[in-house]
């Protein structure tokens, strides 16, 4: 069996050292001209980072990231809601992990050019289109600089192209743009002074004012930690066509974010501070799509944000990518019939997905923020006044339950 891939993004090369780790040949076609450290910070809770750690990435895990220990959800104002251990400090088996999105992808991409070889990633390759017959797929690609397209055939096409795939579009032509929640968001990171142990991240407000900053890298100098930060803020109504295309790379605007980081409040760390000195800031539009019916066709699949781009809520985007690359290579392993096993893959993450997606525009875990600010939008002196504190953990313990994150772990600190 020989599968095609389409984008090198976290999905892409994760479902490629699945693959070679089952014995199954693949090939990895991404558009960009270079694969550089695009994104800034991500989360990996226990669930994904169990399968990393089964392809042997946990010390790799260890050099670029910071194993979090606890988490903060706090008012805008910065009364603190909820406080919760974090990884092997929560009694799970395995770390939990903030990263560099940018270096969790060179990481992998490293370890399938180690794997795999070289030329297991073709960079400069932009899918035109593909067809499929009961033989195979063959995938059209622009080559970059080169005036002669590129076939390739393969038993499998597994689309891991992002929000704006292209082999999403081919299969779902009048789906239209992704959809946005009105809510912008500007992110950065810069060396800064540790804040609570250097191993905390504080999440504080809600849908409509957020403000999110934790670390995700050793600083340069004693002290200090890569931190990466974010503001979101709700500019428009929900389902308004997005003001602009969603980038990772497109620079932020600074006077716009100068205006609202004076809503926060957050003790321990000067926020303003933080993003003032940050050299280069990023900002897009908070988009998803709607989920699908179905994500195999044939021998064609769909995995990660092709499949099911959601909100970045409960840290779940690249987690579930990687489940999804877990559960492709299984299924492919068990099943003589490629599109056999693309179905099997699809029924055992197309519904699990499609929940998180919509739970994720309910404000997903963050739901406990958006809770105590409706009843308190001016603060607090006693939380227990405002809201029980066993209707917070229902809401942590459902949300969790639905996208794996209460698997492996052992006990509750």
């Amino acid at each position: 069996m020989k599968v095609v891939i389409v984008g090198a993004g976290i999905g892409g090369l994760t479902a490629a050292l699945r693959l070679h780790r089952e014995g199954i040949e693949c090939a990895v076609y991404e558009q960009s001209a270079r694969i550089g450290e695009l994104g800034v910070g991500i989360n990996a809770l226990p669930h994904a980072v169990k399968e990393l750690a089964a392809l042997g990435l946990l010390d790799a895990l260890d050099e670029i990231g910071i194993r979090t220990r606890e988490l903060f959800y706090t008012h805008r104002l910065g009364q603190v809601i909820l406080r919760r251990l974090c990884g092997l400090d929560a009694g799970f088996t395995l770390p939990q992990y903030c990263l560099h999105r940018g270096r969790l992808q060179g990481m992998l991409l490293q370890a399938v050019e180690d794997r795999l070889g070289p030329g297991a990633v073709r960079i400069g390759h932009r899918l035109t289109g593909f067809e499929q017959d009961e033989h195979g797929v063959q995938a059209r690609f622009a080559v970059r600089d080169s005036d002669a397209p590129v076939t390739v055939t393969g038993d499998v096409l597994v689309a891991a192209d992002g929000i704006h795939s292209a082999v999403r579009s081919q299969l779902f032509p009048d789906e239209g743009p992704p959809r946005w929640n009105g809510v912008l968001m500007w992110r950065g990171a810069t060396d800064w002074p540790e804040f609570g142990g250097g191993r905390s991240m504080i999440v504080s407000g809600g849908t409509a004012a957020k403000l999110v900053i934790y670390p995700i890298g050793p600083g340069r100098s004693a002290g200090t930690r890569l931190t990466n930060w974010a503001v979101c803020i709700q500019t428009g109504r929900p389902g308004d066509p997005p003001p602009e295309r969603q980038d990772w790379a497109k620079a932020g605007d600074r006077a716009e974010l100068a205006r609202h980081l004076g809503r926060f409040r957050c003790p321990g760390v000067d926020h303003v501070a933080l993003a003032e000195a940050t050299e280069e800031i990023f900002e897009f539009p908070m988009c998803d799509r709607d989920p699908l019916p179905a994500w195999s066709h044939g021998r064609v699949t769909l995995l990660g944000d092709a499949a099911h781009p959601m909100y970045p809520m409960g840290s779940n985007g690249a987690g579930q990518a990687i489940l999804d690359a877990t559960s492709l290579a299984s299924h492919l392993t068990q099943h003589a019939d490629p599109a056999e096993a693309l179905r099997a893959y699809e029924a055992d993450r197309l519904a699990a997905t499609g929940e998180i997606v919509l739970r994720n525009r309910r404000g997903g875990p963050e739901n406990v923020i958006d809770e105590v600010e409706r009843r308190a939008p001016d603060g607090f002196s006693r939380l227990e006044d405002v809201i029980d504190a066993a209707a917070l953990e229902e809401i942590i313990a459902g949300y969790a339950q639905v996208t794996g994150a209460s698997q492996q772990q052992v006990n509750r600190a």
